[in-house]
């Protein structure tokens, strides 16, 4: 594994996933989770409590990153689009889906937050695929 190119990919591909999540979530979801406040911790409880995200967020596309290298084959973007694809569907319908069982969320919520996970995954991987070069 490159060391450096693997460090490179990781800040991409954690750049990825929380400008897309800012889209997301902040921006193109702001007003169904507006609509579901009582669903919610409150606002501030949640920014107070952010930090957690970024830890978490980061030891996801960490194990993202490893886990591309030690199946890289050099095939360029396809190979990070389908990687993408394949992590996506791993962890977004248990996150979506499951959490449609556990809290009393509207299904159109549930199905955007699986669609913007597979997008956010596969954006991941193709940029992982992108920046990581196995060559030292």
């Amino acid at each position: 594994m490159n060391t450096k190119s693997f460090w490179m990919a990781f800040v991409a591909a954690y750049l990825v996933y929380q400008i897309l999540g800012i889209l997301i979530h902040v921006v193109w979801l702001d007003p169904v989770y507006q609509d579901l406040a009582a669903v919610f911790r409150p606002k501030e409880q949640m920014d107070q409590m952010m930090w957690i995200t970024f830890i978490t967020s980061a030891v996801m596309t960490l194990m993202f990153c490893y886990i591309f290298t030690r199946g890289y084959e050099n095939r360029g973007i396809g190979e990070g689009v389908r990687y993408g694809l394949y992590m996506g569907l791993f962890f977004m319908v248990v996150q979506a889906y499951d959490a449609y069982v556990i809290y009393p969320l509207p299904y159109h919520l549930v199905l955007k937050w699986f669609v913007s996970g597979m997008v956010v995954f596969i954006a991941m991987g193709a940029v992982v695929s992108l920046v990581y070069k196995n060559e030292e």
